[in-house]
């Protein structure tokens, strides 16, 4: 049988015919919309700044009317998942936002960010300069206690633990395996490059579930109808921003133009990096990776599974081309020898 190796261009991203993997320049305009739609959004969360308050959480709740999850069975009832301070335990139905606490045995030091008044005199941040010129970032990584960490007795001249926080959202990946397996066009790309899910249409079959590579899309429980993230679509179309960009008090979760956003993304890392925060790094930042770059991304301390987040994903219908192509040539074989066995058959003897 005929086979496709997995070093192939189809295989590895690099067919310029495969529009299903790989680098997407206009993501709306491949949609369908025309040239003069808006330039693509999305989000830029910068875990570094992440205190864990979940105002985001509750903003997105209360504009998108989401019910409380299900516990033990009765609606609306909040359980108590016995995991330190996080009670929605993963990305829902009912939760669009999600705040991951995550505690190791490293140091850092994180205050209460705190914001100087401009010009000389101002008062100072909780870590802030005396002119107040300090950002609300800069003073809440303590990056110096991080460079001092020593990681053979998990000790240090600070403290001896630290916790990672981390507001996770749906991806609005550039290739959505959700988008794609939908039969109904219940999932659409908006002029904006985001993923929507309308509930009207959606009919509870399921099939974007499993086709999403970071465990996003989930199903209520009433009528199998799957919810996630809109990007605030309603208030992004009147020129606001999401609820819970909005609501952020660090300004971990940053929303606007992605080419922008990607920009400033690149700029905070370098600048963790000169501090000697050598384990950051960003996440769902490549447009070479398994779902083409995506519309909502990380700037992450430590490694990407330690957020519960999958170290390498890759959109389930990337190698659809290929498949095709090996089944076609597959069953191109077996008729082949159908052929050969019926003709073979009808010889005289």
């Amino acid at each position: 049988m005929t086979t496709v190796s997995s070093a192939s261009p189809a295989f590895s991203g690099n067919d310029p015919a495969n529009r299903l993997y790989g680098p997407l320049p206009d993501v709306a305009g491949d949609a369908g919309y025309d040239g003069d739609h808006p330039a693509r959004v999305g989000f830029f969360t910068d875990t570094s700044v992440c205190i864990g308050c979940k105002a985001c959480e509750v903003a997105c709740k209360e504009w998108n009317m989401l019910p409380m999850d299900d516990a033990d069975g009765v609606r609306d009832r909040m359980g108590l998942t016995g995991m330190s301070y996080d009670n929605t335990g993963m990305l829902g139905a009912n939760s669009w936002r999600h705040v991951a606490f995550v505690e190791q045995s490293r140091p850092v030091d994180l205050p209460m960010p705190g914001v100087g008044l401009p010009g000389a005199g101002g008062t100072p941040g909780a870590h802030g300069l005396a002119d107040g010129s300090q950002t609300r970032q800069d003073s809440v990584l303590n990056a110096e206690a991080l460079a001092e960490f020593d990681p053979q007795t998990g000790r240090s001249a600070d403290r001896e633990i630290r916790w990672l926080m981390s507001s996770d959202v749906c991806k609005h990946c550039t290739h959505a395996g959700c988008l794609d397996v939908c039969p109904t066009g219940a999932l659409f790309r908006t002029e904006f490059g985001t993923v929507v899910v309308q509930g009207d249409i959606c009919n509870g079959c399921g099939y974007c579930v499993p086709a999403c590579p970071y465990g996003v899309i989930d199903q209520r429980k009433d009528d199998g109808r799957v919810f996630k993230c809109t990007l605030c679509y309603d208030r992004t179309l009147d020129g606001l921003m999401p609820a819970c960009a909005t609501a952020c008090p660090t300004e971990s979760i940053q929303f606007g133009n992605l080419d922008e956003l990607q920009a400033r993304a690149d700029a905070r890392l370098a600048t963790l990096k000169e501090q000697g925060v050598q384990t950051a790094r960003l996440y769902g930042r490549d447009e070479g990776d398994g779902v083409g770059g995506a519309g909502a991304f990380f700037l992450l301390l430590d490694e990407p599974e330690v957020y519960g987040l999958p170290p390498d994903p890759v959109v389930p219908t990337r190698d659809l081309p290929a498949l095709w192509k090996s089944a076609g040539a597959a069953a191109a074989v077996m008729l082949g020898v159908i052929a050969s066995a019926v003709l073979g058959s009808r010889r005289p003897r």
